[in-house]
């Protein structure tokens, strides 16, 4: 595989023209041409469409974008790793988080590992639940750590705690007044729910399906920290738990738990022929003790018993 040519494709596709990669990389235009149809003659696989002096990308080339960006960071991280083994570093760790449990969960947990193992080089990726799984069966990661169940053959999951689903609303709401809030409540508010195809998209959708009911969403986004945002903007309200709250500013918001109860589960995602490292037994060790913690402080929090799931 030429890795100029590689590099070249995905110049031309994040800065949009030959002649933004050509600058970048040093070259002619013409240079940055003949490149990509080599890659495109070693890959059997048309990338760009031609017309006249322009190009757009095939449906093929946006999908292998994506898998060649992957192939190249690895390639840039040799002189790190290189620096990591002259300066004595014995060690490293490469956690993959999804979003909404970072916060509550990893940033705690990092400081604590980083004070008592400073020899070994961390690195976390937060990254979707889709792409999550990509890569941790890529082996890039050591392990990941998000929202459960998964549906994945490649990747056995241990669940760390469980967390009761709540509908966040300005403090000054209607609902604010009840102690728990049902389906039937919420029918007639206006709910920002995330995208169809979403973990909690489709537990929302079955909240609602169980209680006879079928909401109208006020608007859908793709991340739930976004969602909790627009309800600290006073934009409506959304069913989420206190974990992820822990990440935005709740001065103006409050969280009221779901009847009948809904509970979410979070742990830890392994490629399934995963081999625990030093480093990786210990921070997980951080984990379920940031669990614990979570757990005694928090009723709506449950910290498990170590389940492993193939």
């Amino acid at each position: 595989m030429n890795i100029k040519a590689l590099r070249a494709f995905l110049l031309t596709l994040s800065e949009g023209s030959l002649s933004g990669a050509a600058l970048l990389l040093n070259l002619s235009q013409p240079a940055v041409s003949r490149l990509i149809s080599s890659l495109e003659g070693e890959l059997k696989m048309q990338l760009f469409y031609r017309t006249g002096r322009r190009l757009k990308p095939t449906p093929e080339a946006l999908v292998f974008y994506k898998e060649a960006g992957r192939i190249l960071d690895n390639l840039d991280q040799i002189p790190r790793i290189a620096a990591d083994i002259r300066s004595g570093r014995k060690e490293s760790l490469n956690i993959i988080v999804m979003p909404r449990i970072a916060y509550a969960l990893v940033t705690p947990v990092m400081k604590q590992f980083m004070k008592t193992d400073s020899d070994t080089r961390i690195h976390v990726d937060i990254q979707t639940r889709r792409e999550a799984y990509r890569w941790l069966s890529g082996r890039e990661y050591d392990f990941g750590i998000g929202a459960l169940p998964i549906d994945d053959s490649d990747t056995k999951t241990e669940v760390l705690l469980r967390a009761r689903a709540q509908v966040l609303m300005p403090k000054d709401h209607p609902l604010a007044q009840k102690s728990e809030v049902s389906a039937e409540d919420l029918i007639n508010e206006r709910i920002i729910a995330l995208s169809p195809g979403l973990l909690m998209r489709n537990q929302v959708d079955d909240l609602f399906k169980s209680a006879g009911l079928m909401p109208s969403y006020a608007c859908e986004v793709s991340a739930l920290m976004l969602a909790c945002q627009l309800v600290t903007e006073g934009v409506g309200v959304t069913i989420t738990d206190s974990l992820t709250t822990s990440a935005i500013n709740t001065q103006n918001v409050t969280l009221r738990p779901i009847v009948p109860e809904r509970w979410m589960s979070f742990g830890l995602l392994f490629p399934r022929k995963f081999e625990q490292s030093e480093s990786s037994q210990r921070f997980m060790g951080l984990l379920k003790y940031r669990a614990q913690l979570l757990a005694s402080k928090d009723d709506t929090v449950i910290a498990t018993e170590t389940v492993i799931r193939d």
